[in-house]
């Protein structure tokens, strides 16, 4: 079976690499992991990748002649390896429009709430403030506007009494690292398709029961 060649772009521990790495070691898994770039030198994400036998390399976007220089080499490294797909799994970097040119509908990203609501930084906070009862997770396509493409997956987690933004993220990290590997493999599969600016999804999906907070009775 051919694989979807993936490249993936990180900026620290990786923990949703780690997920990643996971499916991907599975036989019938779709996708392989062909390359970790990191933007940080010695992080956890590259030796996790290592590990796993995946080839890790840095490129450090400081000391570059811009953003542009910075993303050129990157996007050099993935042509080098056959990527076919990029995946941004805790990647701190706003891409540019010309990065993502070069790339169209080619890379996807993960975002730590429900989109559209809460984009941008410190989210868990944002849904504590708001109170929210349900925030969660989603994994999206990535256009030039930021937490603002057509999404693929979505998790829903409950806000409980006691949460402070600590306890929230991990609840929803434990989602995302559900929820990552499946919209992969949608894409591989060729399921997830963008129609219209929307993602429609291929075959038979079940619909799961609804979250409801706080639960009845």
């Amino acid at each position: 079976m051919s694989k979807l060649r993936v490249g993936v772009l990180i900026s620290g521990r990786g923990s949703n690499l780690a997920a990643l790495i996971q499916a991907s070691a599975v036989r019938d898994y779709p996708a392989e992991i062909a390359v970790v770039i990191s933007n940080n030198p010695g992080v956890a994400g590259l030796e996790r990748a290592r590990e796993a036998g995946i080839e890790a390399l840095v490129v450090d976007h400081r000391g570059r002649d811009g953003r542009e220089a910075f993303e050129k080499r990157v996007s050099e490294e993935l042509r080098a390896r056959d990527v076919e797909l990029v995946c941004l799994a805790g990647f701190m970097r706003l891409l540019t429009p010309g990065f993502l040119e070069a790339w169209p509908k080619r890379v996807i990203n993960i975002h730590p709430s429900l989109l559209p609501a809460f984009k941008g930084l410190n989210t868990h906070a944002h849904a504590l403030e708001a109170g929210v009862r349900i925030t969660g997770c989603t994994v999206h396509y990535v256009v030039p506007e930021m937490d603002s493409g057509a999404i693929i997956a979505q998790a829903a987690v409950p806000v409980l009494g006691g949460d402070d933004a600590s306890a929230l993220a991990a609840r929803v990290v434990a989602a995302e690292h559900v929820i990552y590997p499946l919209a992969l493999r949608l894409v591989a599969e060729g399921r997830a398709r963008l129609v219209g600016g929307r993602v429609s999804i291929d075959g038979e999906v079940l619909a799961p029961p609804p979250l409801i907070n706080p639960p009845l009775g």
